[in-house]
């Protein structure tokens, strides 16, 4: 890579003194109560069945309503968005899903805090057997990932399904809390990301120099186009919680457009977040970087050019990667307006 791109990693960072940082005095709390759901094939939560027992409270989500405990103890998650969300909310997950077969959990979360969690496959490809061999009391997922399997799962536990993910990710910490019984630790985890917010734009110079710095997120894939982040994703989002500015061909609904290594003028922003998925050889990533219509573009000639962690920027929906994220924010751009 070029000497004007800045390379940032957040690997090796732990969410759980995040967790601290991010939401003070929000406890990791213990796992509640000990519940256990039903073997696999007995009443799942969609009818009222399954682990609800004593306390057990009724949930309404994208699929109906499902019974659940009135504090779930074993939750296995089948997306990242689920996974930061029980982690952020205090509590350990028995099961996961991971982004592809025999991949590890995200880095960006405390292992420590999912030395206990096991693989039941991958996303959107999860083991129904695996699911049920962990007895879970509760399931999270969302309709985009396991809508099809929704009456095979709520027959091993009580399953509550967003409609999907990304931008509508707050809304979805708070699904998730609800069908966890952990709606104060999500209070508190709200109320300091936008303490985290302010502190921010604070450090960047304020709202007005905010809005007028140009910020984007670009990606290079292996064997697919490169994309530029558009509003409705969760990168997307935080950069309008921060009220930075955005050129103007994406700030705009969806989720992303595609340029080829002619199309770099598209690229063209005050400032460049870049991460790479998969192998740089099979993506444009050396054929953009490399050519002078990069090379041209202002955040590049400015150095304001940023490497970040796929797993955390792509992958960390929730209040935990969104802290984390913050943090990388803060890092480059405060870092370099001060130059």
């Amino acid at each position: 890579m070029p000497s004007s791109l800045s390379r940032r990693t957040v690997l090796g960072r732990t969410a759980l003194g995040l967790a601290a940082g991010l939401a003070p005095g929000l406890a990791l709390a213990a796992c509640g109560t000990d519940s256990r759901a039903p073997s696999a094939g007995s009443p799942g939560g969609a009818n009222g069945g399954g682990s609800g027992g004593s306390g057990a409270r009724t949930v309404r989500h994208a699929r109906g309503e499902s019974a659940v405990p009135a504090r779930a103890a074993r939750v296995v998650v089948l997306d990242t968005d689920a996974l930061d969300s029980v982690i952020t909310l205090g509590l350990a997950p028995v099961g996961a899903t991971t982004v592809s077969a025999g991949a590890p959990l995200p880095g960006y979360l405390p292992a420590a805090r999912l030395a206990g969690t096991k693989a039941v496959g991958a996303i959107g490809q999860p083991s129904l057997e695996a699911i049920a061999a962990l007895r879970p009391d509760l399931i999270l997922s969302n309709q985009v990932r396991d809508d099809k399997r929704y009456e095979e799962l709520s027959k091993i536990a009580p399953t509550v399904l967003s409609k999907t993910t990304g931008p509508t990710w707050k809304e979805n910490v708070r699904l998730h809390a609800e069908a966890l019984g952990r709606q104060a630790e999500a209070e508190a985890a709200d109320a300091a990301y936008r303490t985290k917010l302010r502190e921010l734009v604070t450090a960047l110079g304020g709202p007005a120099k905010a809005a007028a710095t140009r910020v984007e997120m670009a990606r290079f894939l292996a064997g697919a186009p490169t994309r530029l982040y558009l509003n409705d994703t969760f990168v997307g989002s935080l950069f309008k919680d921060l009220g930075l500015g955005r050129p103007a061909n994406q700030d705009k609904p969806g989720f992303s457009i595609e340029i080829s290594p002619e199309q770099v003028d598209q690229a063209a922003a005050d400032v460049i977040f870049y991460s790479l998925y998969g192998d740089a050889a099979k993506s444009d990533q050396g054929k953009i970087t490399e050519g002078a219509l990069w090379k041209d573009l202002d955040a590049v000639r400015n150095g304001r050019v940023f490497r970040v962690d796929d797993n955390l920027w792509m992958l960390g929906i929730g209040y935990t990667g969104a802290g984390l994220i913050l943090d990388e924010i803060r890092k480059d751009l405060a870092t370099t307006d001060d130059r």
